[in-house]
């Protein structure tokens, strides 16, 4: 067993309505986040991320399978103790003041006082809240409580952070904060794992990858593992004054077209044999969404009807 997250086979069966009928929100998950990665666990809405994260945090028990943290199974409260932890709907003390709230964490971490104070004032600088720091929470946006949140799971100094949608209710300056964030922390040698609707940001952060659909794993690794590194089309616009045979989508002077590499040498001889230019050939590399999307795709209709239905 290696990683500092480690799942076997993990499993959950959910009983519903009046008859208890049996529904299965994760099968079989086994996946490895190593040490020091920042590790993005993405899918849609009803993928089963959620329970994951809540069966590993020790909020949910898994129906199957076994699952380790640092090492030790997560039926051991141990193994969270080097654990920072955002759900994604976090609920805190509304009457406590961000710093009141720093400082009961800090407290519940067993943080010494006079690093406890320190420790607060510095994590809300870095969430950028620090003139909030005697306000209630009650009074906050929720971009600002998912950033007040951020900095409990800092709190404790963890090895481990485990944050769910923590780019939710953020606005564009957020979203840069918080990658910033999760980047310097990884840069320290710390472990951060995360599930995001955004794809963008799992590109741009993560070194690892798990896509979940329907409650499977439909893939793991690095990203140029998953999407690979090979040009599916290329995007051609050419200026040229008439019309050519072909899919072209006609820009003003400009004609437009999306083939594949192997047509763009020919096409490029026809538009300058009919008195046109080249004016951009851009190379369409597969993105994380297309990987996604053609996992949804291959799942059954029936299952796929499911997908945005479920939370």
């Amino acid at each position: 067993m290696t990683g500092v997250i480690h799942t076997e086979g993990l499993g959950k069966v959910y009983r519903s309505g009046f008859l208890r009928l049996p529904f299965t929100g994760l099968e079989g998950l086994s996946l490895t986040v190593p040490a020091g990665t920042a590790f993005g666990f993405v899918g849609p809405n009803g993928a089963g991320k959620t329970t994951a994260i809540k069966i590993l945090m020790g909020i949910q028990r898994q129906t199957s399978g076994r699952a380790f943290i640092h090492g030790l199974p997560i039926e051991d409260p141990l193994c969270r103790r080097r654990v920072g932890f955002v759900p994604e709907r976090p609920y805190f003390y509304e009457h406590l003041t961000a710093a009141e709230f720093l400082d009961f964490y800090g407290r519940l971490c067993e943080v010494p006082v006079p690093e406890r104070s320190r420790r607060a004032t510095r994590l809300l600088e870095r969430v950028n809240l620090a003139r909030f720091a005697n306000v209630q929470l009650g009074s906050f946006s929720k971009g600002m409580l998912q950033r007040a949140g951020l900095a409990q799971a800092l709190m404790g100094d963890p090895d481990l952070l485990v944050l769910d949608e923590p780019m939710s209710g953020l606005d564009p300056l957020g979203r840069v904060l918080v990658r910033d964030i999760i980047l310097e922390e990884r840069r320290e040698g710390k472990t951060v794992f995360f599930s995001s609707h955004i794809l963008s940001d799992i590109e741009a952060i993560c070194d690892r990858v798990a896509i979940l659909v329907l409650g499977k794993l439909r893939g793991q690794g690095t990203l140029p593992e998953l999407i690979g590194q090979s040009v599916q089309l290329v995007d051609c616009i050419f200026e040229i004054g008439v019309d050519l045979p072909g899919p072209w989508l006609r820009e003003g002077s400009r004609l437009r077209a999306q083939v594949p590499p192997d047509d763009v040498g020919p096409l490029i001889d026809r538009v300058r044999a009919a008195g046109g230019s080249v004016t951009s050939i851009v190379p369409q590399v597969r993105s994380l969404e297309d990987l996604l999307l053609s996992e949804v795709e291959r799942a059954a209709p029936a299952d796929a009807r499911r997908l945005g239905v479920l939370a």
